[in-house]
C-alpha cells in the first residue's frame, strides 16, 4: 500500500480524505501548522508533520518518502484580501508542487473548485468550459494555481492531477455550505428567484471516495475532474430537503438577482470603506452562487477514475448522515 501525504490533513475535507485513505490500508502523513485545531483527527492513526504549504523546506521533509500528496490545503472564503488568497492558493500551491517533484513524489492530486469556471449560469458543464476572470479572490487564486499547474505538467516528471469539487457539504463542515446550514436554522436564508438555478451539492464522503480514486487510477494522471453529488437539483428543492431533514421551516421569502447583487456589492463597499475584517452578510459570490445556474457534468469522472456518487442527499438515517446539523 502507498504512503500518501495530505496538506490540510486536519480541516474539513482533508480529514475526511485521511479516513478515506486509511480505511483503503494506506497510510497517511499529515502536514500541520504547529496551531492547527487536530481535533478532527483525534480518532485517526496517523503521522503528522509540523509545516507550512508556503514553507518549502517543511513540506519537503514531510513529502520524503511519500508516493502520493494530496494537497488540500487552501483558503476558501468568499471574502477577504486578494493578498492573502493568493499566498495560499498560488504561492501555496507551487510551493508543494516543488517540494514534491523534489522529493521524488510519483502523482500530485490537487484540490481545486468548480468556482473556477465562474458564474455566467450553465448546466452540465464540463472540464472544458471556460474560466473567466471574475475578481472574486477565491476563484481567480484557484483558477491561477490551476494554470502554473498546467505549465507546471510540462516540465516535471511527477503526475499531476486535479479535483475541482462542486458546493461540499457534510461532517465538519464550517464554510460555505454549513454557513447556509446555520442561517437556515436560525431562519434566515431567503431564495433568489424563488430557488430555481441549479446547483451541485458535493457531498463530503463523495468527494473523499473521488480523491482515493483520483489517487492510483493511471487514466488520471494530466487530467482535471469535476466531482459533485449525481443529482440535477435546483437550490430550492435542496433546501427544503436541508430543511426538512433538520426539522426547522422552509424559507418564505425570495429575492430577485438583479435586486441582490447591487445589495451585496454596496455592502461590501461599507465593509471595505470601514475596515471591517468579518464578512457581510451578503457578499457577490453568494448571490452569485445562488442566483445563476451553477451545475456540472461528472461524465469525465465517471470514464476516467470510475467515479459514482455513492451517498445520496437523503442517505444516512439516525442523525448520521449528510445532513445531520450536528456534526456539520
Amino acid at each position: 500500500m502507498s504512503v500518501v501525504l495530505v496538506t490540510g490533513v486536519n480541516g474539513f475535507v482533508g480529514s475526511h480524505v485521511a479516513e478515506r485513505l486509511l480505511a483503503s490500508g494506506h497510510r497517511v502523513r499529515g502536514l500541520v501548522r504547529s496551531s492547527s485545531d487536530l481535533a478532527f483527527l483525534r480518532h485517526l492513526d496517523l503521522e503528522l508533520r509540523a509545516g507550512d504549504i508556503t514553507d518549502r523546506k517543511s513540506v519537503e521533509g514531510a513529502a520524503d518518502g511519500v508516493e502520493i500528496v494530496v494537497h488540500v490545503a487552501g483558503l476558501a472564503s468568499d471574502w477577504g484580501p486578494y493578498e492573502r488568497f493568493h499566498r495560499v492558493n498560488v504561492e501555496g500551491t507551487r510551493t508543494v508542487a516543488e517540494a514534491a517533484n523534489e522529493a521524488g513524489v510519483r502523482r500530485l492530486v490537487h484540490i481545486s473548485t468548480t468556482a473556477v469556471h465562474g458564474f455566467p449560469g450553465f448546466r452540465n458543464a464540463d472540464e472544458s468550459y471556460p474560466m473567466p476572470e471574475t475578481g472574486f479572490p477565491y476563484c481567480e487564486t484557484k483558477r491561477i494555481a490551476e494554470a502554473w499547474l498546467a505549465g507546471y505538467m510540462r516540465s516535471t516528471p511527477m503526475e499531476i492531477t486535479i479535483i475541482r469539487p462542486g458546493n461540499v457539504f457534510g461532517p465538519r463542515d464550517h464554510t460555505f455550505v454549513g454557513q447556509y446550514l446555520d442561517a437556515l436554522g436560525d431562519g434566515k436564508i431567503a431564495y433568489i428567484d424563488r430557488g430555481r438555478h441549479r446547483t451541485c451539492p458535493t457531498y463530503v464522503e463523495n468527494l473523499a471516495d473521488g480523491i482515493r480514486l483520483a489517487c492510483f487510477e493511471p487514466a488520471a494522471n494530466g487530467e482535471a475532474f469535476l466531482v459533485r453529488d449525481g443529482l440535477d437539483i435546483d437550490w430550492r428543492t435542496f433546501t427544503e430537503k436541508l430543511a426538512d431533514e433538520l426539522g426547522v421551516g422552509r424559507p418564505k421569502f425570495s429575492v430577485p438577482y438583479p435586486l441582490a447583487y447591487p445589495a451585496a456589492a454596496a455592502m461590501e463597499a461599507a465593509w471595505r470603506l470601514f475596515r471591517n475584517p468579518l464578512p457581510p452578510l451578503l457578499t457577490r459570490y453568494r448571490i452569485s452562487n445562488g442566483g445563476r445556474d451553477y451545475h456540472f457534468s461528472i461524465a469525465k469522472a465517471r470514464r476516467g477514475v470510475g467515479y459514482e456518487a455513492v451517498v445520496g442527499l437523503e442517505e444516512g438515517g439516525g442523525g448520521t448522515g449528510p445532513l445531520d446539523r450536528g456534526r456539520c
